[in-house]
């Protein structure tokens, strides 16, 4: 799992004023580092239009809707801390994963955040977290 936690693709204290601009965020991460064409991140302002990406314990995990698919050039994630938090709705969310998956690799990386996120432990780690390689040591000590 750790091939697709990548230390450039994880962005500590970082802010967002809004829902908007923290996906926009995170989708423009995966657009520079070459896993989707721009036009994906407008697929995942969409697909938070149609449900929420919003998952729980203070995570948004933003990705495309299903037509989006053929804009995924290669399988990939990028990482926000948001100490300050930005609302999602109702809900505060301190942590954005965006993804990127070619080939229903997604859903073993979803799964992977998930399991995770479901404990509010981690969640507080990944949130105080000061550096990029603590937030992948979490992850992976779910495997």
């Amino acid at each position: 799992m750790s091939e697709i936690f990548k230390k450039e693709n994880i962005y500590l204290n970082e802010s967002a004023s809004s829902k908007t601009e923290a996906i926009e965020k995170a989708g423009n991460v995966l657009a520079e580092k070459g896993y989707v064409d721009a036009d994906y991140v407008t697929s995942m302002l969409e697909r938070e239009q149609i449900s929420t990406t919003y998952i729980g314990n203070k995570i948004a995990i933003p990705h495309g809707t299903e037509d989006s698919k053929k804009l995924v050039k290669q399988s990939g994630i990028s990482v926000l801390q948001l100490p300050e938090g930005v609302m999602f709705d109702d809900n505060e969310v301190n942590i954005v994963v965006g993804i990127a998956g070619k080939d229903g690799e997604h859903l073993e990386i979803l799964s992977k955040i998930a399991i995770t996120c479901s404990e509010e432990e981690n969640v507080e780690r990944l949130i105080h977290a000061k550096s990029e390689e603590e937030i992948i040591a979490i992850f992976e000590e779910a495997e």
